[in-house]
């Protein structure tokens, strides 16, 4: 499995509520076997089940808030 980082500073602000991080298909296929993960305080990764839009060629990742984390995916 392939993996992608990205850091607070890759999401941008959707609304009052919600940020979003965009990859493209192109970049990581289809993103049916997408796991997304969060980087905690102890600097471990820890699974979340953050929401996953799709649009045109692109894929977004949906959070509260703008975090430090990686993808996985099936290349």
């Amino acid at each position: 499995m392939a993996q992608q980082t990205f850091k607070k500073e890759d999401f941008t602000k959707k609304d009052d509520t919600e940020y979003q991080i965009m990859f493209k298909v192109s970049e990581i296929g289809e993103g049916s076997n997408l796991i997304t993960e969060k980087l905690n305080e102890n600097g471990e990764y820890e699974t979340i089940q953050a929401p996953i839009k799709r649009f045109d060629d692109s894929i977004f990742i949906v959070w509260d808030k703008p975090f430090n984390g990686r993808i996985i995916f099936d290349k």
